[in-house]
C-alpha cells in the first residue's frame, strides 16, 4: 500500500492500483521471459493458422448483445440476447458523441445501466483532434479489460514477427499524456475521474509490467506539463537500458532532441539513439502516419530499430502490425471485445448518418480496396458508435487495413474529396525526392470568386521545414512537386486541375515555431494532441496566418 500511496494522487487511482495488483502479483522476470516465450509462440500459430476472425466478430456480438440488453439505452432499442444482425441493423441508428453525449452525463452522475449494466466511475478524455472539443468516453471494468487485453496483443504481434522475446529484457518507455486521473467536480456527489488514454491503459497494466518494464515511472508519467515532462523523462532515462519506445511520432522527435543535449552535457555527444540505448530494438508508433518523419526517425534512432506500427484510439484499440512490412496493412483485432462494422464511404453522409445503418457490413462484408467510415460497438456502452475515422481494407483473409484519415478533415471544399493519406504521401514523396525535413504541415483551401458562381479556388500548404535543411526549398518549388503527386493519387484532384476549378496549389514556408505556439495556444502542446492536416474550411490556416505575420 506504500507504494500506491506514493503513486496515486487520488482514491481512484489508488483502487485501481490495488484491484491490479490483487488481480496478477509482479512476477520474478525469469518466469515473464518464460511466459512471453510460451505466448509468442502461440500468437505465431495462431496468427499463420489458427485464427478465424469472423468467428470472433460473431462471438464478440452475442455478448455485447447479451450485455446491451440490460442498459437503458439497449432496451429503448429493444436489444438482448438472441437479436439477429439483421434486427439490429433494422433497429441500432448509427451514432456519433453527440447523440449519447446525454446518457454520458448521467452515468458521470452516477446513474447505473444507461450505457453498459452498472456504474461507471472513469472515463477516457479523447484529444478532440477533429472538433477541438474533448469527448468523455466510459472506460468500464470491461472495457479496461479490452485495453489490456489488445495492448499485450499487439505486443505479441512484434514478437512473434520478429520470432524471439528480446525486447522484454530491458525496459520500455511510453511516451504519452499524463496519467493522472482529475475528479470531475461537475458529478458530485458520485465520484467521477477522467484521463486520457495513456492514463486508463497504464492503469491497466499487470503489477508486472509496472515492475519489469513500464517507463518513465509512476511519478514522471503523471507530470502534465509537457516541456517539464520531457525534462524529468530525459533526466531519468537517459542511462537506463531501454529497449522499446513508444509514442505519436512527432513527439518521439522531441524526445530524441533533448536526450541529445542531455547526452553532449555529459561528454557523449550521440548521432542515433541506438548510441546511448544500445538495445534499442523496437519504436511502436500510433496516432498518426510516419509519413514526413519516417525517415528522419530511422536516421537519429539507429539502422537496427524495427518500427511496429498500432492503430488505437479512445474508443478502443483497432489493429496492429503483424507483418515485417507495414505496406501489408495492420491486422484488424477481431478477438479483443470490440464489434466492427464498416461503411461504404460513397454512402456516408454526415447530415443523415442516422439513416444509413442497413448500409453498413460487419467483417465478412467488406471488400479490398474501398473506403469505410469506422464504425465500433464496445464494452464501454457505444453502439455503432462512429469513431470519424477512414479505413481501407487492403486484404480480406486475413483482414487487413490501413488508416487513410478522418471523415471530418477532409478536403472537398471543390468536389475533389482529398483524403489525409493522400496529403501526407505527397508531402512525403516530395520531401524524400529532396531530403527534406518537415517539423509540420496544414492544408486548407483557398476560394476564388467566380462569376459564374461555381466554387473555385485552390490549395493552401503551411509547411514548417526543420531548420538546416539542406537545399531549403522556395514555396513554388514545393508546391509544383506538391501539385503533381496529388494529381497522381486522386483522380477527382486530377480532373479539377485539368478543368481549372482548382487553381495551381500555394505553399507557405513559415519560421520555425510557428506550430508550436499554434498548438500551445490550443492547449495541444505534447501528449496525445496532433496536428489537424487539413480542413475544409480555413479556421486554422488563418490563425497559422495571423501567427506567421507576427513571426516575420
Amino acid at each position: 500500500m506504500d507504494r500506491v500511496k506514493f503513486a496515486c494522487s487520488n482514491e481512484a487511482e489508488a483502487q485501481l492500483f490495488v484491484g491490479k495488483a490483487s488481480v496478477m502479483p509482479a512476477l520474478p522476470k525469469p518466469l515473464v521471459l518464460l511466459g512471453a516465450s510460451v505466448r509468442t509462440a502461440a500468437t505465431t500459430l495462431r496468427l499463420r493458422y489458427g485464427s478465424n476472425p469472423v468467428a470472433a466478430q460473431h462471438r464478440t456480438w452475442r455478448t455485447l448483445m447479451g450485455r446491451f440488453g440490460r442498459t437503458v439505452h439497449g432496451r429503448a432499442a429493444h436489444l438482448g440476447a438472441g437479436l439477429s444482425y439483421g434486427q439490429f441493423q433494422a433497429r441500432v441508428p448509427l451514432q456519433t458523441y453527440e447523440q449519447i453525449a446525454p446518457l454520458i452525463e448521467r452515468m458521470k452522475h452516477g446513474e447505473a445501466d444507461m450505457l453498459w449494466p452498472g456504474q461507471c466511475s472513469f472515463y477516457v478524455l479523447s484529444a478532440g483532434t477533429t472538433t477541438g472539443r474533448p469527448k468523455y468516453l466510459p472506460a468500464t471494468g470491461e472495457m479496461m479489460a479490452h485495453f489490456r487485453r489488445a495492448a499485450f496483443a499487439a505486443g505479441f504481434y512484434y514478437t512473434a514477427r520478429v520470432g524471439h522475446t528480446g525486447v522484454l529484457r530491458g525496459r520500455h518507455l511510453f511516451l504519452g499524456g499524463s496519467t493522472a486521473l482529475a475528479l470531475l467536480p461537475e458529478s458530485r456527489p458520485f465520484e467521477a475521474y477522467a484521463g486520457d488514454l495513456s492514463s486508463i491503459v497504464a492503469f491497466s497494466l499487470p503489477a508486472w509490467v509496472e515492475k519489469h518494464l513500464y517507463e518513465p515511472g509512476l511519478e514522471v508519467s503523471r507530470i502534465d506539463d509537457w516541456d517539464a515532462k520531457i525534462k524529468a523523462i530525459t533526466e531519468r532515462c537517459w542511462q537506463r537500458d531501454i529497449t522499446l519506445l513508444a509514442g505519436i511520432p512527432n513527439w518521439l522527435l522531441l524526445l530524441v532532441d533533448a536526450l541529445r543535449v542531455r547526452a553532449r552535457s555529459h561528454q557523449r555527444p550521440i548521432n542515433r539513439l541506438q548510441e546511448l540505448w544500445p538495445n534499442l530494438e523496437c519504436l511502436v508508433h500510433s496516432g498518426m502516419p510516419l509519413g514526413p518523419f519516417a525517415e528522419e526517425l530511422r536516421q537519429t534512432l539507429g539502422p537496427a530499430v524495427k518500427f511496429h506500427e498500432v492503430y488505437a484510439a479512445a474508443e478502443g484499440f483497432i489493429a496492429a502490425q503483424d507483418t515485417n512490412s507495414s505496406q501489408g496493412g495492420l491486422r484488424l483485432m477481431a478477438d479483443t471485445g470490440l464489434f466492427f462494422e464498416f461503411l461504404p464511404m460513397h454512402d456516408y453522409d454526415e447530415t443523415r448518418l442516422a439513416s444509413l445503418g442497413a448500409k453498413a457490413v460487419p467483417l465478412e462484408g467488406v471488400k479490398p480496396g474501398v473506403d469505410y467510415a469506422l464504425l465500433v460497438t464496445t464494452p464501454a456502452g457505444l453502439c455503432r458508435h462512429a469513431l470519424g475515422d477512414v479505413v481501407r481494407f487492403l486484404t480480406t483473409k486475413p483482414p487487413r487495413l490501413i488508416y487513410v484519415g478522418r471523415t471530418k478533415l477532409q478536403l472537398r471544399a471543390f468536389g475533389e474529396n482529398v483524403l489525409e493519406k493522400e496529403i501526407t504521401d505527397a508531402l512525403t514523396s516530395v520531401c524524400a525526392n529532396h531530403g527534406w525535413q518537415i517539423v509540420n504541415f496544414h492544408l486548407a483551401p483557398i476560394f476564388a470568386s467566380s462569376l459564374t458562381g461555381q466554387t473555385r479556388g485552390g490549395h493552401e500548404w503551411w509547411v514548417e521545414l526543420k531548420p538546416g535543411t539542406v537545399e531549403t526549398p522556395t514555396g513554388p518549388v514545393l508546391a509544383a512537386g506538391l501539385d503533381t503527386e496529388l494529381r497522381r493519387l486522386n483522380a477527382d484532384y486530377s480532373a479539377r486541375r485539368k478543368s481549372g476549378i482548382i487553381e495551381p496549389p500555394v505553399v507557405r514556408l513559415v519560421m520555425p515555431g510557428v506550430f508550436e505556439q499554434w498548438m500551445r495556444h490550443r492547449a495541444r502542446w505534447g501528449g496525445q494532441h496532433k496536428m489537424p492536416r487539413c480542413r475544409s474550411d480555413r479556421e486554422i490556416a488563418d490563425e497559422l496566418a495571423q501567427l506567421a505575420r507576427f513571426h516575420a
